[in-house]
């Protein structure tokens, strides 16, 4: 049975059933990796955007005409980016899932599931678990006498941290749960049916449940609801008879495509990525240096890096397509391949230098590991990709340590800034002051409100601005800002500044290092209706005294960090 064949008999079944218990499951199209939920970076599981239905917030009768729900959700977990290579683990993954709000609860759900596995599959169900208990949560005897009267007879208590679901985000429905495991061809034992019963609500994150220490009570929520999660790629393996995912037919077009010279670890890694990245840029996220965008950086990245294999990973697209894109209409190649052969020309140049000084290095520490990612812009896992044996000690956990110690020192490097950055304050110091605000802001005109200011430094002769921004300036890009800032030197702007609190500050879009500590009072400075800045000061009047402004040099400083060096002339 293929992968279309699976989802196809899975959703004509539960379509089918739920008549006598608030009606048959209305099947639901996936929603977005990008959730509507903001307690959450991405979409993990397919109860997400059915949260407001188990809160009462909405109501299923309404919006679905029955109380019950079927889907095969897109869901990515940044939680097991690391763990991607061996066997089992993914970033990228389909969960197919059942769902109820009020209309059946633990008997009927796993009644379901037993039939879909045991009559629709033909497969063997080799054990079943319940949850035995936790403080004011009871042992699950129900769902035991339950699958007793199913002639399931291997069943195992497990704890609240194997059998008890949720809350997904800073809070929400939990619940206990009940899991089914099959034997995989090496026979064994394969968790492939997650079936959770959200009878509680916890005002709190998942880690402080299991913690136990936050003084957080589990309530009972006034409406129990089901919540299970089958995952495509384990179901697909198991009645495929594959010894793991990556060789059933989900992976066919990539994985036994891929040069006999890559390693088994490798092979994986490129195949659930490339998954991912078209997934991501589909779901309209765009490589970046913070949150979704940055994941996906991440992923392209390390993709890249596997070009060195001989491998055009763009060439994979249209076959991952052609495989998936009958049941997700949003896959588009063109927009795919245009975002991922962007951000290879953005890291290509860097790259290359990255990897030929590893190729020079005969060991790599914690600190030439870092001064690696300093220098071009080469992520842990990049490192720890291409260093082999060389990095073999270096563990993520002190790459960050690392990162965030490097992190409070530029913090506070960066309170400076806004107490002038003058070497001086001769006229031609205040020009070039002036000027840091117009570059400033032009920049985050061409490139992107992430483009703010890092530091300056300011002589009579020159200035030198540093900014966030990943990846070399394009010259029609240095041309623009260019532009930018002349015209609004012509355009004679007026210089002024206000003294107000930080909160007006904020409140009319002041830029600022907002996260440093200001006084009571700052100075804001106004540039016509371009620009407004907190600044110590001084300035010109206005900004036809400026002359004419020239980009003379760019370059990187730090990973995702660039300096323009520019003159007056």
């Amino acid at each position: 049975m293929n992968h279309r064949e699976i989802r196809k008999k899975f959703l004509d079944f539960f379509s089918s059933r739920g008549e006598s218990a608030g009606g048959n499951h209305k099947i639901v199209a996936s929603s977005s990796l990008i959730p509507d939920d903001s307690s959450v970076l991405l979409t993990t599981a397919g109860m997400q955007q059915f949260k407001p239905y188990y809160l009462g917030k909405k109501d299923a009768l309404e919006d679905f005409s029955s109380k019950n729900t079927a889907s095969i959700q897109k869901c990515f977990r940044t939680s097991d980016f690391d763990e991607v290579g061996d066997e089992t683990h993914l970033t990228f993954f389909e969960m197919m899932g059942n769902f109820s709000f009020g209309g059946y609860f633990k008997k009927e759900a796993i009644a379901f599931a037993y039939e879909f596995i045991v009559k629709e599959l033909g497969l063997e169900i080799s054990y079943v678990s319940i949850f035995k208990g936790f403080e004011n949560a009871p042992k699950d005897e129900e769902s035991r006498k339950i699958w007793q009267d199913l002639g399931v007879k291997n069943i195992r208590e497990e704890g609240i941290k194997e059998v008890f679901w949720g809350p997904t985000g800073k809070e929400g429905p939990c619940g206990p749960a009940t899991e089914i495991y099959c034997k995989n061809s090496n026979g064994q034992d394969v968790e492939i049916w997650n079936i959770v019963f959200n009878q509680f609500f916890f005002s709190g994150s998942r880690e402080e449940l299991l913690a136990g220490d936050s003084g957080k009570k589990l309530e009972t929520l006034a409406l129990a609801g089901v919540d299970t999660g089958l995952g495509l790629d384990r179901l697909a393996m198991i009645i495929q008879g594959a010894p793991t995912i990556f060789e059933t037919d989900l992976f066919n077009f990539v994985f036994f495509k891929l040069p006999a010279t890559m390693d088994i670890r490798a092979k994986r890694i490129f195949s659930d990525h490339l998954r991912g990245i078209a997934f991501l840029v589909s779901d309209g996220v765009r490589p970046s240096n913070k949150e979704a965008g940055y994941l996906l950086r991440r992923l392209i990245r390390r993709l890249i890096v596997y070009e060195k294999y001989q491998i055009n990973v763009s060439n994979f697209f249209k076959p991952l397509i052609e495989e998936y894109g009958d049941f997700y209409p949003e896959l588009n190649l063109e927009i795919i391949g245009k975002v991922f052969n962007e951000e290879r020309e953005k890291f290509g140049e860097i790259l290359r230098a990255g990897l030929a000084k590893i190729k020079k290095m005969e060991t790599i520490d914690l600190k030439a590991a870092f001064n690696l990612f300093q220098s071009f812009g080469l992520p842990y896992e990049i490192i720890k990709e291409a260093g082999g044996e060389k990095v073999k000690d270096l563990t993520r956990a002190d790459f960050e340590k690392e990162f965030e110690k490097h992190r409070e020192i530029s913090r506070a490097g960066a309170e400076k800034k806004f107490k002038g950055g003058l070497a001086g304050t001769d006229a031609m110091s205040m020009k070039y002051h002036t000027a840091t605000h117009l570059l400033h802001q032009a920049l985050r005109q061409i490139l992107g409100q992430h483009a703010a200011q890092k530091g300056s430094n300011i002589t009579p002769e020159r200035l030198r601005f540093d900014f966030f921004h990943p990846q070399k300036l394009a010259e029609d890009e240095k041309q623009k800002v260019e532009e930018l800032v002349n015209q609004k030197i012509k355009e004679a702007l007026p210089v002024s500044f206000e003294e107000m609190s930080v909160k007006e500050a904020k409140e009319i879009g002041a830029l600022g290092v907002f996260e440093q500590k200001y006084g009571e009072k700052v100075k804001v400075y106004k540039i016509g209706d371009f620009s407004k800045e907190i600044c110590g000061g001084p300035h010109i009047a206005n900004t036809k005294e400026l002359g004419h402004f020239k980009i003379k040099k760019e370059e990187a400083v730090a990973a995702g960090v660039r300096r323009i060096k520019a003159v007056l002339e």
